[in-house]
């Protein structure tokens, strides 16, 4: 792969799509360029699934120099935990003037509103990880569902064959694909609420009612107390900084949990918001409510209508 990091359009992150058919085609992409890497001086890393991590294990002469790293323990399970988890790789690992080069496969989940979560977060390190040493070359299924091929295409400036690196004249401005990627539809929101508060006038009160509400479903506690803890400070957020009224709908079912907060301003709009703390690493500044709500949640997704904003947000075990 002849590619040169600088001439990536776009985009400060040097950040890669391969779609292969076999294993073996990431093996024949993939190990000469991190061999490449690790000749020049970068950091190699392998986090792919075990069909594509085996094959390329052994393309690179199983060299102790590679680190391979179970890609559950880099992507973690929540999107913001696993860009937290990138740049600590790229701090940690990464020689002064050099880059970290990553193979990477994600793990999209098995539902559509899985699919979203990691769909967002291909397009949101673009920018969250532009400042990063790191050099990433997401590798995608040719089996995967269309949606997901699709990602691979709109989310990363550089493709890769056999033939080499090549600019993708399909990748979208990160903001743009953010604001236009689909909503899946919530079919709890179709069926009546178990708590409902469409004009918050006592905070306080409203907290007390979803604890109650919560202690009463089953489930894991941790669950449910991290589910509280979202709802909360969402439900905060458009109390204290949110344009009233504000309001709140919570639905409970067997092994799941869905929430709408929405308040009635229309100029806030951040495609980014909650991927990271607000204001930067200075957390004493405030401005974690849905960074938090993003880690304590399966699914969180914000909409914007002519009315106001809403925060949906949802978790569920089994």
């Amino acid at each position: 792969m002849d590619a040169d990091p600088g001439t990536h359009p776009d985009s400060d992150l040097a950040h890669d799509a391969l779609v292969y058919d076999t294993p073996e085609q990431v093996a024949e992409v993939a190990a000469p360029w991190l061999l490449e890497g690790l000749a020049a001086g970068d950091t190699a890393v392998i986090a792919t699934g075990p069909a594509t991590a085996g094959p390329l294990r052994e393309a690179v002469g199983e060299d102790p120099r590679v680190l391979v790293v179970e890609r559950h323990a880099l992507y973690r399970s929540r999107t913001p935990t696993a860009i937290t988890a990138f740049r600590r790789l790229a701090t940690e690992h990464a020689v002064p003037g050099r880059q970290v080069r990553v193979v990477g496969e994600v793990d999209f989940g098995a539902t559509v509103a899985d699919w979203r979560e990691w769909q967002a977060y291909e397009s949101v390190i673009n920018a969250a990880l532009g400042p990063s040493p790191l050099w990433g070359l997401c590798v995608f299924s040719a089996d995967l569902p269309e949606p997901l091929l699709a990602t691979a295409r709109h989310t990363h400036p550089g493709l890769v064959t056999a033939d080499g690196w090549a600019p993708n004249r399909d990748y979208v401005d990160p903001a743009t694909y953010l604001r236009t990627l689909r909503v899946p539809d919530e079919p709890l929101e179709a069926t009546p609420p178990a708590l409902a508060d469409d004009a918050i006038a006592d905070y306080t009160g409203l907290r007390h009612a979803v604890r109650a509400l919560l202690e009463t479903v089953d489930g894991p506690r941790d669950v449910l107390e991290d589910f509280l803890m979202a709802v909360d400070e969402m439900a905060s957020n458009a109390v204290r900084h949110g344009t009233p009224p504000a309001g709140l709908r919570l639905w409970t079912a067997p092994g799941r949990l869905v929430c709408t907060v929405r308040d009635s301003g229309r100029s806030w709009d951040d495609p980014f918001a909650g991927y990271g703390p607000a204001h930067g690493e200075d957390l004493s500044h405030g401005g974690m409510g849905l960074w938090l709500a993003r880690q304590l949640c399966d699914h969180v997704v914000l909409c914007r209508d002519g009315t106001g904003v809403t925060v949906r947000l949802s978790t569920g075990w089994t």
